[in-house]
């Protein structure tokens, strides 16, 4: 009994010294290694025109924010689950006709010219560590996964775990092999579950066919899927040129300059942009985050764009800050109102119902951003929580 008693204590002391040596470095991955540049210092990535949000967004620790966040008392009352529609998309939609399906969060399926495309694909119930700690599912995807027509090409915006889902992005490999694209970095990670990836940087370019290309652009964001692991790999946002009229995926980002939206519409007139509109509140009242735009920002941005019909994504799926459920679309659609922007084309959709995306046509006149600013402070804005 003392000798069994004996081997499972040296078993124990062995193990935790496995752990104490590889811990470390397992949460502080290396996930990429090049030469410095404007937004690379040799070791970590940043933000070029703006600060890193390196400290909690409501300032004090971190450890006192995340306790915060898991056991709050103040926040808007959430549903615990929505129901929402189911789409069945076709296998393929030819030439200039473009079909889109919000799946929930940044997940979209896009159709046109005869290509599928799906940004941050995330089809699992939780967003964290292991599918087990983190965010869960309030709405499910709007496309079951085995309803997906064959993907033929992937956007990945960065490594955060709503965004990278490393089961999802196994079974489209699995299944369908499509052609994934992400920033610098972000192909360690995913390689982990042995999927292949094209990673980029900004103002890089990968071509698909004739007349398509995927473009890597800057945004402002951050990356981590640990808490040491910060930065090592780049976020982006990206433009697939078509034949058409361009595709433009905002990714995960803050407004920071603005100019990386300017960068994205000189590719030519862009057909549809996919613009977040929540998780902008870490606080009652906050309007928006160095890392999270909010409508006031996103229509700014839609204006930078070229006024291009919209899809509002990054609300609605996963519960990440302070807001309320609807506060979003809300939201927006009081500042629109207030601001006098009716043409329609930057506008809530439901999960899981198709939207045919109209040819290109000549754009609306922009919103008026000093109106904007005002009604920003407008009572039917800041009532809404």
């Amino acid at each position: 009994m003392l000798r069994v008693a004996g081997t499972i204590l040296l078993w124990l002391v062995v193990a935790l010294c496995l752990v104490a040596t590889a811990l470390p470095h397992y949460l502080d991955r290396i996930y990429y290694l090049g030469a410095t540049s404007r937004h690379f210092d040799g070791e970590r990535f940043f933000n070029p025109t703006g600060p890193d949000t390196s400290a909690p967004p409501t300032g004090g620790s971190r450890a006192g924010f995340f306790a915060r966040m898991v056991a709050p008392d103040d926040r808007p009352v959430w549903p615990d689950r929505v129901a929402v529609a189911k789409d069945t998309p076709p296998a393929r939609v030819s030439g200039d006709a473009m079909r889109v399906t919000w799946v929930g969060h940044a997940t979209v399926l896009v159709q046109t010219a005869g290509l599928n495309i799906l940004t941050d694909p995330m089809w699992s119930d939780v967003a964290g560590p292991f599918n087990l700690a983190g965010p869960r599912r309030t709405a499910p995807p709007g496309i079951a996964f085995d309803a997906l027509p064959r993907i033929d090409l992937v956007l990945v915006s960065h490594n955060h775990y709503d965004h990278l889902d490393l089961p999802t992005l196994k079974r489209l490999w699995d299944r369908d092999q499509p052609v994934i694209v992400a920033s610098l970095g972000n192909d360690a990670v995913i390689g982990n579950a042995g999927v292949p990836v094209r990673a980029l940087d900004w103002g890089q370019r990968l071509k698909l066919r004739e007349g398509v290309e995927v473009i890597v652009n800057r945004n402002h964001h951050w990356s981590s899927r640990w808490f040491a692991d910060r930065n090592r790999a780049l976020w982006s946002s990206f433009v697939v040129t078509l034949p058409g009229g361009n595709l433009f995926f905002a990714g995960d980002t803050g407004a920071g300059d603005y100019t990386w939206a300017d960068k994205a519409a000189s590719y030519g007139p862009i057909r549809l942009a996919i613009l977040p509109i929540g998780a902008f509140r870490f606080q009652e009242g906050q309007m928006r985050t160095a890392s999270h735009i909010g409508p006031v920002e996103a229509i700014k941005l839609w204006n930078r764009l070229g006024h291009p019909h919209t899809l509002p994504m990054h609300w609605g799926t996963f519960r990440l800050t302070w807001e309320g459920y609807w506060t979003p679309p809300l939201m927006l659609r009081a500042l629109q109102s207030c601001a006098g922007e009716t043409s329609g084309r930057f506008a809530p959709q439901s999960i899981g119902r198709p939207w045919t995306i109209p040819v290109l046509s000549a754009p609306p006149a922009p919103a008026d951003e000093t109106r904007l600013d005002a009604c920003e402070k407008s009572p039917a804005v800041t009532a809404l929580r």
